[in-house]
């Protein structure tokens, strides 16, 4: 009974402080509502909650029995008094949240159980895959081991990657595009730490921009951001364009920018959550800046040709989900750093049991979020952390990749051994660059000055002023002359900042020897800071209460940013020592930032510090968790003089490697020996004539003009009839015979817009409906009745096969010489009419990176059906089946995995593909990573040189798996209701995951509808208000 007597305490407590602030709590309704409101209320509460406090005590601290137990005495013995009834309906809300919690910690073992289970079977079923070794392999498979790296090493750069030299690549003209979509990003005057978007990774894109600029072979750099015009902020982020550095003298390049792009409301600041249905209109922006500057750096050196970006870079989630777009329309490598990862922070919430997944996912959009940085795995070609730690214990829970599969494979392509298709992101580990030159030449000098001159009697002959920050932390302190130990970070437990405190306090020697400084961010007030911040900042005040620490220890409540490198100065000129004993660090840039100021270092083992130490090895490190670890360490660096230099000697002269101009080298090598492994094809850009060349014969080239200068002329000047004839038919035939050839480029030089038909109109059965000829004639109809009838290019984009277009197309009397190209399976192919419906063989090869062939095939129908099933409920159609697409029939009433399933295990199994049902959920096309609809769209739109915002996509209400696909972006949208009869939507992804309007723009002016069995006339309507007249 004795925990039940604790658990009556917290219920009167909280009884106590409800009756203490009647005003604010007024009934009893107002607190039942504060004990289920109280976690979504977390981020905006300011104030310290005992409420929530002792909730969180009793429902984290005993059993559910126990709870249950102390409600049935309040029952028991209550009363009329309103205390009584309160206290009855408290002890009951709170068992009802302790059985809640208890639920979701259940079910959330389940899941990952589950999960686990998964991933397992996932690398058993590819290591069987990869079980056929070639005889290469057998006779070294004894050694396999000793090739990799032992495990507390480093990593290093291997030995057939070049480090990148900058006296051989200054010739090379690199335009690289970095992408940072979230938060204020500008050059000066960065707002770090304004909200929870604009924070550290704004301050590294920045850096590292201006860093890679200055790199010799580097032409220009561009990094890309959402422009923001609103009131809320200032107007220079609103600025289309900010030049962030000047190039090199003397190099010939264009330096460094910021590129802002629009995207979603053009009046208001978005939050990072809310970004995600505006990703497309980010993509098809940065497209057309992009595709601007190649041509404009081809212009300028490299003979007309364009310079594409050598490598896109994505930071975080967002920007990691627009760089593998890019990066697929392209064909160029892409490089994802994830700064902070969604499945990491999902898990911890989880496991905390206080929120469920709906709740986790409303608020921070969790899952849209894990879906994109599952994408940016799958098209990265190379991913940047910072730490070893990083890479285990957080890239490790994402089904995109696997450490032991990933390791396997790459010992594989090293042998020229076959990967069956395989691929797995290359992990390499980078620390951030930092820039050193803000430390003065005195802070690197082996000095064994102190402050005595600073405090001294003879202070005032210093000509130099002591910073007003020393003067701030030195008024604590009894005897300002001893070493400082100083301790910068946020007040937040995890830094664990009051196990530091005890182990000072406990240690005689060190109070002795030692003062201790806490930087703890800035307050005005303890009682205005979030409960985590206040209990944190409590808790330290009480300890130097209990161990008697003042005049020992400084905890200064204001400090500017400009002030930290000072802080750091008078650590070292005190020799005192730095300390990080943060539980978890994932980095440790303030680790950095000490050594640069000849400043030894005590750190925490789990985390970044580790190989941090291993580069400089400037301290020790210490279990977070041991007080007296702790103490030992600390008391050991101050007190050996000889050891205090060492360190200090030998983080300064290894410092270098954690500089900018360093980490810029290690990038650009990386990056190299993963284009080595890229197949970067040529993307042409098709230049537009002059003038538009007549409508008569616009759909054979321009065979008018050509036959025209070389016919037989009469002396009157014009062309004899005859000779005209043959002329014309000769022209027809050549090009008739060189269809063949992916050097013959198709540009509709008249095409100035492009109207394109995406409507999935299928029946039950799968089989396209009849509707499909009105559709394309009233919408080719409403092109005619427009002045711009002649500049109107038409496309057709479906799921199904070219033979299958073709045969409805002959059913219908639909005329496929209408059209300018046809996309077909889902994106993974595009054929053009005018070439006799040859495929573009230019595409397929645009496409192909990570493409499985052969191999997805056994893989894909073992893993399509949910429940078992017999040999005809899904089979190959080989019919509709091509070099890219794997098409695969599926008997109607069949249970198939939804496609985020699907995703998920080819995923565990290294295989990148795009998966989209068609016809009704009658067929499943397996495609390449990089093709889909809206990439071959895009792809034409690059070649013809027509902007994605002169489209205009007509679709129906619903279609395909990649429907939603094609309501996102620049291009105008027009869905014309009733159109489609069955779809297959359904089939997308589960109810867990994120919704619609996580990935659709809502309320967009890019999308209108037109209502059923509509017809020309008003489609040509709803192109009048989008101002095509």
């Amino acid at each position: 009974m004795a925990r039940n007597e604790w658990i009556n305490s917290y219920l009167e407590a909280i009884l106590d402080v409800g009756t203490s602030k009647k005003k604010r709590f007024e009934s009893n309704s107002k607190i039942v509502q504060k004990l289920g409101d109280m976690d979504r209320k977390d981020n905006q509460e300011k104030v310290f909650s005992p409420i929530k406090y002792f909730v969180e005590e009793v429902v984290n601290s005993f059993d559910e029995s126990d709870l249950y137990k102390t409600w049935i005495k309040v029952i028991a013995t209550r009363n009329t008094k309103e205390r009584s009834n309160r206290l009855e309906n408290i002890c009951w809300r709170i068992w009802h949240l302790a059985r809640k919690k208890k639920q979701i910690v259940w079910d959330d073992g389940i899941r990952l159980s589950q999960r686990r289970d998964e991933r397992e079977q996932g690398r058993n079923d590819a290591e069987e895959d990869l079980s056929e070794l070639s005889e290469g392999e057998k006779e070294i498979k004894d050694v396999v081991t000793t090739l990799e790296p032992p495990r507390d090493q480093m990593t290093r750069i291997r030995s057939e990657m070049q480090i990148w030299s900058e006296d051989d690549k200054s010739s090379r003209n690199l335009y690289i595009v970095l992408i940072s979509m979230h938060g204020l990003v500008r050059g000066e005057n960065m707002e770090l730490g304004r909200d929870s978007d604009t924070g550290g990774q704004v301050k590294y894109v920045v850096e590292l921009a201006r860093a890679l600029a200055n790199t010799e072979g580097v032409h220009r750099v561009d990094l890309l951001t959402r422009q923001i015009s609103s009131p809320e902020v200032d107007s220079s982020y609103g600025e289309p364009i900010e030049m962030l550095s000047l190039p090199p003298e003397g190099s010939g390049g264009c330096g460094s920018y910021i590129i802002r792009i629009p995207c979603g409301s053009r009046d208001k600041y978005i939050p990072k959550e809310s970004l995600w249905p505006h990703i497309h209109e980010f993509v098809d922006g940065a497209l057309n800046h992009i595709v601007d500057i190649a041509r404009s750096l081809g212009e300028q050196v490299n003979g007309g040709k364009p310079i594409w970006p050598y490598v896109i870079h994505g930071h975080y989630a967002d920007a990691g989900e627009v760089a593998a777009h890019l990066a697929g329309t392209l064909n160029v490598p892409m490089v994802l750093t994830g700064h902070s990862l969604g499945r990491n922070k999902f898990e911890q919430l989880l496991q905390q049991g206080r929120v469920t997944r709906e709740d986790i996912n409303k608020t921070y959009k969790i899952m849209r979020r894990i879906e994109a940085e599952e994408l940016s795995l799958d098209a990265a070609e190379m991913v940047v952390t910072s730490t070893r730690q990083e890479i285990e214990a957080q890239w490790g829970l994402y089904d995109g990749f696997d450490i032991k599969l990933e390791r396997k494979l790459r010992v594989r392509r090293r042998r020229g051994v076959s990967c069956f298709g395989r691929y797995m992101p290359r992990m390499v580990v980078i620390p951030p660059g930092m820039d050193f030159s803000y430390v003065l030449n005195q802070d690197s000098q082996d000095t064994d000055a102190d402050l005595k001159s600073l405090i001294g009697p003879d202070r005032n002959q210093i000509k130099k002023p002591v910073p007003p920050i020393w003067s701030e932390i030195m008024r604590f302190f009894t005897n300002p002359h001893k070493p400082t130990i100083l301790a910068l970070s946020r007040p937040d437990p995890k830094k664990n900042v009051t196990t530091l405190v005890k182990a000072f306090g406990e240690c005689q020697p060190l109070r002795e020897l030692a003062n201790l400084t806490l930087i703890l961010g800035n307050r005005d007030d303890i009682e205005d800071m979030s409960s985590g911040s206040s209990v944190v900042l409590m808790n330290v005040l009480k300890l130097i209460d209990q161990y008697d620490l003042y005049g020992q220890v400084a905890y200064p409540k204001h400090h500017k940013q400009s002030e930290v490198p000072d802080i750091y100065r008078l650590a070292a000129k005190t020799k005192g020592v730095f300390i990080n004993p943060a539980l978890v660090e994932p980095f440790g840039l303030t680790l950095i930032e000490a050594a640069a100021y000849g400043l030894p270092i005590v750190a925490t083992k789990n985390g970044g510090p580790v190989d941090i130490l291993k580069a400089l090895n400037n301290g020790l490190l210490v279990d977070p968790h041991d007080q007296q670890a702790i103490s030992d360490a600390l008391l050991k660096l101050v007190s050996n003089k000889y050891l205090w230099s060492e360190c200090r000697k030998n983080g300064l002269k290894y410092i270098h490697r954690f500089s900018w101009p360093e980490h810029c080298r290690n990038y650009l090598s990386h990056v190299e020996h993963c284009r080595n492994r890229h197949p970067t094809s040529s993307l042409d850009i098709m230049k537009v004539p002059e003038e538009p060349i007549s409508d008569s014969l616009g759909d054979v080239d321009d065979i008018s003009l050509r036959f025209s200068m070389d016919g037989d002329f009469k002396l009157n000047g014009e062309i004899d009839a005859s000779t005209r004839q043959r002329k014309l038919v000769e022209a027809i035939s050549q090009m008739n015979s060189t269809k063949a050839s992916s050097s013959v480029l198709y540009s509709p030089g008249r095409r100035q817009m492009l109207f394109v038909i995406t409507v999935d109109s299928y029946d039950d059965n799968g089989d396209i409906k009849a509707n499909l000829e009105d559709i394309i004639k009233n919408v080719m109809k409403a092109a005619g009745l427009t002045s711009d009838r002649g500049k109107i290019g038409f496309v057709l984009a479906t799921g199904s096969s070219v033979q299958e277009v073709v045969e409805i197309t002959k059913k219908y009397l639909i005329s496929l010489e209408d059209f300018d190209a046809v996309v077909c399976n889902s994106g993974s192919e595009i054929y053009y009419p005018w070439r006799d419906m040859v495929v573009d063989a230019d595409y397929e090869a645009h496409v192909e990176y990570k493409w499985p062939g052969e191999s997805i095939k056994s893989v894909i129908l073992r893993l399509a059906c949910a429940e078992p099933a017999t040999e005809d409920d899904i089979t190959e159609y080989t019919s509709a089946c091509s070099t890219r697409c794997y098409a695969i029939s599926v008997k109607q009433g069949v249970e198939t995995r939804r496609v985020d399933d699907l995703r998920q295990r080819l995923r565990m199994r290294g295989l990148r593909c795009n998966i989209v049902y068609t016809r009704a959920a009658t067929r499943l096309n397996v495609i390449p990573l990089c093709a889909s609809r809206l990439l071959a769209l895009r792809y034409l739109s690059i070649r013809w040189g027509i902007d994605m915002s002169k489209s205009v996509f007509f679709t129906g209400e619903k279609g395909d798996t990649d429907y939603e696909d094609l309501l996102g972006g620049l291009h105008k949208t027009i869905i014309l209701k009733g159109a489609v009869g069955s779809d297959s939507e359904k089939l997308l992804r589960s109810e867990e995951n994120f919704k619609r309007e996580d990935a659709v723009p809502q309320d967009s002016p890019n999308i209108s509808y037109v209502k059923e069995n509509s017809g020309a006339p008003e489609i040509l309507s709803t192109l009048e208000a989008y101002g095509i007249k």
